[in-house]
């Protein structure tokens, strides 16, 4: 059995995003509730999460963009940039411990504190782009995790697996040009955000350092299993990266009302064991997984579930 952390707090609640809207606080409710009820909870190792520095944040996105948030957030407005990512008095605090979580597991992960790990965190961080926020994300936590990777434990090579059913475009965009980041996308297509074809493949040295897997409406765990083991093993060895992190997203569930994908749990936990493999013969094992979406209750709860048993089967 592996030892598996989990980043986890009440506090991520405090990020209050109106009455209907998807991005809600009981999707850490009903994780929580799930991991409780099962007893899974108690086979997990605790990491504290605590406010990311600005400095972390400030890798990825310009200090004035951070103060924007800031001033948008601690004046209630209801909005930062786009309509759909709606924020309170206390999001921008809550957005900081979101980002903090990332550090944290990335700190277990590597001082080799827990095998892997998990971080049920929001607002979720993959579409924020450098200076804009988008798609219910504020800053974009899982490109914050990589160049804090890079920078405070001077790992060379990060990759970012993303199965959100929605195509990273925030993460895409930072790293487009990077060579020392592998972005490999699964994700439905066309769909939100528009992004992520299968051409779209890096720029400059960055080129051949992006793989966007696209997945049509109504594929299921088969289709996507595929897809993964045709490309990506191949581009993970050559790749031969430090660590890997997920944006792990839940939302190509069945039951999800924001896709028309068809993942089952079971579906999750081939993609899980796949990408540990990965780790397990290129990295150590090095493997740090963070909550990108999922708006169904049910399917998202299961969905980690199914997801954390994995982990902790390694």
């Amino acid at each position: 059995m592996a030892r598996t952390g989990i980043v986890r707090s009440p506090q991520f609640r405090r990020h209050r995003t109106g009455h209907g809207h998807p991005e809600r606080p009981e999707r850490l409710e009903a994780i929580d509730r799930r991991l409780e009820e099962s007893g899974l909870l108690s086979r997990l190792i605790p990491i504290k999460p605590s406010p990311a520095e600005r400095r972390w944040i400030e890798t990825i996105h310009p200090q004035e963009y951070v103060r924007q948030v800031e001033k948008a957030c601690r004046a209630d407005n209801p909005r930062v940039d786009d309509a759909d990512t709606a924020v309170c008095s206390d999001s921008f605090d809550v957005a900081t411990l979101a980002v903090g979580g990332a550090l944290a597991l990335v700190d277990a992960v590597i001082a080799g504190n827990v095998d892997n790990g998990f971080a049920a965190v929001r607002p979720p961080g993959h579409h924020a782009e450098r200076d804009r926020t988008m798609g219910f994300c504020l800053f974009n936590n899982v490109a914050i995790a990589a160049r804090y990777a890079q920078r405070q434990h001077g790992l060379e090579r990060v990759m970012i697996l993303d199965w959100d059913v929605h195509h990273g475009n925030g993460t895409q965009h930072l790293f487009e040009e990077d060579p020392s980041v592998l972005y490999c996308s699964l994700h439905q297509y066309p769909h939100y955000p528009g992004t992520g074809a299968a051409s779209e493949t890096g720029r400059g040295s960055g080129e051949g350092a992006t793989l966007n897997l696209p997945m049509a409406a109504g594929s299921g765990d088969a289709e996507w299993v595929a897809a993964f083991d045709a490309q990506v093993p191949l581009k993970t060895r050559a790749f031969c990266p430090d660590i890997i992190l997920v944006s792990a997203g839940f939302d190509a569930h069945a039951r999800d009302p924001l896709s028309q994908t068809l993942l089952s749990g079971a579906g999750f936990v081939a993609l899980t064991e796949r990408v540990q493999g990965l780790a397990a013969r290129h990295c150590e094992g090095r493997l740090a997984c963070l909550l990108e979406g999922g708006y169904d209750l049910e399917g998202l709860a299961s969905s980690v579930e199914s997801h954390l048993e994995a982990l902790l089967s390694a």
